[in-house]
């Protein structure tokens, strides 16, 4: 028996350091790439068809990365349900750190340059609710490349029919929601509550849906917060700035442009009172409205 987990262990170190090759790999590139890129824009005579030919083999790269992690998740997933058997705080971290290394060579292949700001205001010695707008389907894959702890997300159920990218969510710990069932609503913030007092942070999208307008945020559901009053633990407010503009507004070419992340410092739900739990949904919304219009400014957007 201690052979096999020794064994299994091997596995997993193994699967790992071929992440984590990859992604040094993406660091010692990331110079030439981006100049790469830069004359490719500068060019001003062919920029037009260097632009379509460079964007059309980021998609096929992309997919092809996309499809790689998929199968190395799998693996993953097989040989650390295996010590799970035996350590599951072992297996949960070893499971974060294989589905951050995909999610940070994702990123790389299709993101742009990324300004991060604000990480030391995320605690590390205690589980937060990390809340953000929500602009991009890739907005997880950012995120999640980024965050200092592991994290799980509140996501919609439909997400969980496509196959392999199923088994990666569940092993992140993230949280399927029914947005036309009130019920299962609930049956999620309950969830997501037990993973807070477990230890585990989560990440939840308030506005429900994305956003269909770069800059604007949709109004944020009060619910969304409840799950942080009920564990006690802070909320640690995420703003991402031009992600539409890296997929979702001409869908499906992949644009390389500027973004910006910025993790605004905690604000502790422990004994706060009704009043103000009433009020922090549309000043959080204020807040990083403000966020987001200093950081595109910061990147060169306005």
């Amino acid at each position: 028996m201690s052979e096999n987990h020794g064994g299994s262990i091997s596995i997993v170190n193994l699967c790992t350091g071929m992440l984590y090759y990859c992604e040094d790999i993406c660091k010692v590139q990331k110079r030439t790439f981006s100049g790469l890129r830069q004359r490719i824009f500068l060019n001003k005579k062919e920029g037009k068809w260097c632009m379509v030919i460079f964007n059309f083999f980021r998609l096929i790269i992309g997919l092809l990365v996309i499809g790689v992690v998929f199968l190395v998740g799998m693996l993953m997933h097989a040989v650390t349900w295996v010590i799970g058997r035996w350590d599951q705080a072992a297996c949960d971290r070893m499971r974060w750190s294989y589905i951050q290394a995909c999610l940070k060579v994702i990123w790389f292949v299709i993101g742009g340059p990324t300004t991060v700001i604000g990480l030391e205001n995320v605690p590390t010695d205690r589980p937060v609710l990390f809340v953000g707008n929500h602009r991009s389907m890739v907005d997880i894959v950012l995120s999640g490349a980024k965050s200092p702890v592991p994290v799980g997300y509140v996501a919609k159920q439909e997400l969980w029919k496509v196959p392999f990218l199923n088994v990666l969510m569940d092993d992140a710990r993230c949280v399927k929601m029914d947005r036309k069932d009130p019920r299962n609503g609930l049956k999620a913030i309950l969830q997501v509550i037990d993973y807070l007092k477990a230890g585990r942070s989560m990440y939840i999208f308030p506005e429900g849906t994305r956003g269909r307008v770069e800059g604007e945020m949709l109004p944020f559901h009060a619910g969304s917060f409840k799950a942080a009053y009920k564990a006690g633990v802070p909320i640690v407010p995420v703003t991402i700035v031009n992600m539409g503009d890296v997929f979702e507004d001409h869908v499906p070419w992949l644009k390389w442009v500027p973004v910006a992340i910025e993790y605004g410092a905690p604000i502790e739900t422990a004994g706060m009172d009704r009043q103000a739990q009433k009020e922090l949904p549309e000043k959080l919304r204020a807040q990083m409205l403000e966020t987001y219009a200093k950081d595109s400014r910061l990147i060169g957007l306005t």
